[in-house]
């Protein structure tokens, strides 16, 4: 008898979160237990809030879920869904698992979609000591993708050991990104924290990256990027880049990147492109407030980028880069040449400003290096501006 009136109410409450658009997913069938695959249930929960014709919350209480690959495909209905993660999802052991896709959480055209909270565990070692091996392994997958979505908000997430990149802006509009913690080796390879192309809008606020490639790193076609109060490393720093791998690409333009801090990073604030007679731009861009600690390269442009010298020695950069802004930039460089500006040939560097910098190596002013750059400085300038 007792057993029936449990199930009763357990019935009962299932169908009471429906009608107030929560969604368990351990009503679906997922087990916090960190063996039982969880891809199902979850894809369920998503179906229901999707077809909701009120706003819907999917909710994933305290546990370890296995999570396959998993796409979550919109338009739905419903244009404001909430994912409430108190748990962690775990990719596969056996990284080939994720399939070809290169993705392990994709949301494909949806609109309104908030996720709050939660871990994401890539189980990224196993590839990583794969790739050191020069085995054939598969490419990989990022853990957190968004494409072709609008009105997105990620609050509060941390994400470790990705695969591939952590969290990937794809085509998108109107996206914030606060609170997440990026978390990977510095010797793991492509885990980039967070990269944004092809998207307009993007926020990212109060975010901590250490990662074993750029924490943040931005492709062609971004525009209204805003960057603010991020620490960063071990990383490759923060890039805008890199551009013109290919012949015709769309430009970077408005993106400011405020209030940072880089430590042990190989780079801090870096615009790369191609060496390669590539079409772009990358124009209307503000460092400001960034505090160095021990950083190969605290300010760098660099349009000879030339990897492994395939495809493109001898060649110069197409991509056109002016109006780039450093203002408050302080620190030790962990190199003799803490600002370098390595611009291209054919279409030099135009406009960029040094305002009130202060960089130096081994507690003695640091050196600069201008090649092809025009621009101008004022203030305190150390190392003295070649410009």
């Amino acid at each position: 008898m007792a057993q029936s009136i449990s199930f009763i109410l357990s019935l009962l409450f299932f169908f009471f979160q429906l009608t107030n658009g929560a969604y368990n997913i351990m009503n679906f069938g997922a087990k916090a237990d960190g063996r039982t695959d969880t891809t199902r249930p979850f894809l369920s929960a998503w179906s229901a809030a999707c077809a909701s014709s009120q706003p819907a919350t999917i909710l994933v209480p305290r546990g370890s879920y296995l999570l396959g690959p998993i796409n979550f495909k919109g338009p739905c209905k419903n244009t404001k869904i909430t994912i409430q993660i108190d748990g962690t999802f775990i990719a596969p052991s056996n990284y080939a698992s994720l399939g070809p896709s290169g993705h392990w959480l994709y949301f494909d055209t949806v609109q309104g979609v908030s996720i709050y909270g939660g871990t994401l565990d890539g189980q990224g070692k196993g590839l990583w000591a794969c790739k050191a091996g020069n085995q054939n392994c598969p490419a990989g997958a990022e853990s957190l993708t968004f494409h072709n979505a609008k009105d997105i908000l990620i609050s509060g997430l941390t994400s470790i050991n990705s695969q591939l990149y952590h969290v990937v802006i794809n085509g998108c509009q109107s996206v914030m990104i606060q609170g997440v913690k990026i978390i990977a080796p510095g010797n793991s390879p492509n885990t980039d924290g967070i990269h944004v192309q092809q998207s307009r809008g993007v926020t990212i606020t109060r975010t901590g990256i250490k990662t074993g490639d750029d924490c943040i790193s931005v492709g062609p076609g971004t525009m209204n990027l805003w960057v603010e109060q991020i620490s960063c490393g071990p990383g490759h720093g923060i890039s805008i880049g890199s551009l013109g791998k290919h012949l015709q690409e769309a430009g970077v333009q408005n993106v400011t990147v405020k209030n940072t801090v880089f430590e042990g990073t190989s780079n801090g604030l870096r615009i790369k492109s191609w060496g390669r007679p590539s079409y772009g731009f990358v124009r209307g861009v503000v460092f400001q407030n960034a505090i160095m600690k021990n950083v190969k390269n605290p300010i760098i442009i660099d349009q000879n980028y030339c990897p492994h010298n395939q495809g493109c020695p001898g060649q110069h950069s197409g991509i056109r880069i002016s109006q780039v802004k450093y203002s408050n930039i302080q620190g030790t460089s962990a190199t003799k040449v803490a600002v370098k500006f390595d611009c291209s040939a054919v279409n030099p560097c135009k406009a960029i400003g040094l305002q009130d910098v202060k960089l130096t190596y081994q507690n003695q002013p640091a050196q600069s290096f201008c090649k092809n750059a025009d621009g101008t400085s004022g203030g305190f300038v150390v190392p003295p501006s070649c410009l």
